[in-house]
């Protein structure tokens, strides 16, 4: 009696555990206060100005959402790398960074509405004297690691994969430790973000210092990324989104951080 007595006792246990590490986190959509997940060096989607703010398109796309109900925001930086993994454990509610979609991320999260388009540039020297993708032969490459570049770089090894020293990237926590090496010359090309490359160069002024080389990978589009089972979550921001190209104050923010030109490309 007492042997089965202790089964029901140890099975009870287990179950009860078993629902415990089921338990379900809350929905975006019903908190007062989000946490948006970024990488915080990702200029001019979300990063760290010189006072220590963090600022962006992103960032003021997202209060603008959030602002229609009420919903304040708190931005929290991550590891790029580990994205998936803040957002599954419920230490963030959403990835609003320039989160580009693809098959890939789609099996782990649910993603809003796309809001902007982006390619994949290979950025070089110009005074290297590589201004093609073929000239890259044998040369050393830098991407982000978790980088939607990364990724495409190898599904499609013939574009570049197969042909870089090493038949690999250098990996790099963010953009601007990439940048930095490409500028000491440790790298020879950086595959980056059009919009992030665009920005950081002609912030830096030295935007005529270097190639922004084309690259055959398709057109990429952005997204907010939300748990798996948070659809609700997806259809606020998809319809804050809506109401602010309806009212005019997406335009706004676009034309803040990439200029008149950028509203309608």
């Amino acid at each position: 009696m007492k042997k089965w007595l202790s089964l029901g006792i140890i099975a009870l246990g287990l179950v009860t555990l078993a629902a415990c590490g089921a338990k379900k986190v809350e929905s975006g959509a019903d908190k007062d206060t989000v946490k948006v997940g970024l990488d915080d060096t990702f200029v001019p989607m979300g990063f760290k100005d010189d006072a220590g703010k963090i600022v962006g398109f992103d960032v003021d796309l997202a209060n603008a959402v959030f602002k229609l109900t009420d919903t304040k925001v708190d931005f929290q930086p991550i590891d790029w790398s580990l994205k998936e993994t803040e957002l599954a454990n419920g230490t963030i509610d959403m990835i609003w960074n320039g989160y580009t979609v693809n098959d890939e991320r789609k099996e782990k999260v649910t993603f809003s509405d796309t809001y902007m388009k982006n390619i994949q540039v290979l950025v070089t020297k110009k005074s290297s004297k590589i201004d093609s993708i073929e000239q890259m032969k044998g040369k050393i490459l830098g991407a982000q690691e978790g980088s939607s570049g990364y990724s495409v770089f190898n599904d499609q090894p013939k574009v570049l994969k197969d042909e870089v020293k090493d038949q690999d990237a250098t990996l790099y926590g963010s953009f601007s430790e990439g940048f930095l090496d490409l500028e000491n010359g440790r790298i020879d090309g950086l595959l980056v973000d059009k919009v992030y490359a665009e920005y950081y160069l002609k912030k830096a002024g030295k935007l005529d210092e270097y190639n922004l080389i084309k690259t055959p990978y398709a057109q990429e589009e952005f997204a907010v990324g939300v748990r798996k089972d948070d659809q609700a979550l997806a259809d606020k921001i998809n319809k804050g989104i809506k109401t602010l190209k309806e009212n005019g104050e997406y335009e706004k923010i676009v034309t803040k951080w990439f200029g008149a030109d950028a509203v309608n490309d």
